[in-house]
C-alpha cells in the first residue's frame, strides 16, 4: 500500500450516529416549542458543525432561539451520543487491516471535539488513533484544510501520501484542499453523485471496497 496515512471523518463514515443526533435536537427543539424533523432530514442537516445544524433545524426567522437551542442540545446529546451509535459494518475491520498494515490513521470532525473524542474511545478502543480531533476554537472547520494538514504534520506524513475518507462534500472538499486522496463512502449521510461532484477520486459502497480503494490507490493518486 502506497497511502502512509488515512484520516477519517466520524459521523455517516465510521459510525452511525444519526439516530442520536437527531433525537438530540428534536429534543431540543421541542424543548422550546419549535418543531421538530423526521430522522431522514438530518442526512441533510449534519456536517458542517453543530451551530450550522441548528441553523438548518431551526425555522427561518427565530435566529434568538438559535443559542437556546443550542444549549439545549449540546445538554442532551451529551447524556444520550451512545444510546445507538454504532460503526458501520465491516469498519473496525478495515481499520485493524490499516493498522497492521502500518498506515496511520487519524480522525478528523466537523463534531465539537469533546464528543468526538468520547465516541472513538468508546466504540473504536482498540484502534491506535494518532491524532482525533473534532472542531477545536481558532482551528477553521472542514473543508477548510488547515486542521486536515496539521494531522498531517503532527503524524510526520506529507497529505500527497495521505487519504482522506468521509461521506459528504464536506469531505472530498477537503481531501482536495489538502491535496490529499478523497475516498467518498457511499453508507453515510449522502449520495453517490455528491461525492462525486465534489472530486472523490474514489468511491467505496462497502467496507471491503474502501479497503480496496486505499489498498489500490497508485502512486501518481497520492502525489496530486
Amino acid at each position: 500500500m502506497h497511502l502512509r496515512a488515512a484520516l477519517f471523518d466520524l459521523d455517516g463514515t465510521l459510525l452511525d450516529s444519526l439516530r442520536d443526533i437527531g433525537a438530540a435536537m428534536n429534543h431540543a427543539l421541542a424543548t422550546h416549542g419549535l418543531p421538530v424533523h423526521p430522522l431522514a432530514d438530518y442526512r441533510r442537516f449534519v456536517g458542517e458543525g453543530v451551530r450550522v445544524l441548528v441553523s438548518r433545524a431551526v425555522p427561518p426567522g427565530l435566529e434568538d432561539s438559535h443559542e437556546p437551542v443550542l444549549a439545549a442540545y449540546k445538554a442532551f446529546y451529551a447524556e444520550h451520543l451512545l444510546d445507538h451509535t454504532h460503526p458501520y459494518p465491516g469498519v473496525r475491520e478495515v481499520l485493524a487491516r490499516l493498522q497492521d498494515e502500518g498506515v496511520k490513521l487519524a480522525v478528523l470532525s466537523n463534531k465539537p471535539d469533546a464528543a468526538t473524542r468520547r465516541l472513538v474511545e468508546a466504540l473504536l478502543p482498540e484502534v491506535r488513533f494518532g491524532v482525533v480531533y473534532g472542531e477545536r476554537a481558532g482551528v477553521p472547520r472542514k473543508p477548510d484544510p488547515t486542521a486536515a494538514l496539521g494531522i498531517a504534520a503532527e503524524l510526520g506524513v506529507g497529505p500527497g501520501d495521505c487519504a482522506f475518507i468521509g461521506d459528504t462534500a464536506v469531505d472530498m472538499d477537503t481531501a482536495r484542499a489538502a491535496g490529499m486522496y478523497g475516498v467518498g463512502v457511499t453508507w453515510g449521510f449522502r449520495d453517490v453523485e455528491e461525492l462525486q461532484a465534489h472530486g472523490a477520486r474514489a468511491l467505496a459502497h462497502t467496507a471491503d471496497e474502501l479497503l480496496q480503494a486505499l489498498s489500490s490507490a497508485p502512486r501518481a493518486a497520492t502525489r496530486p
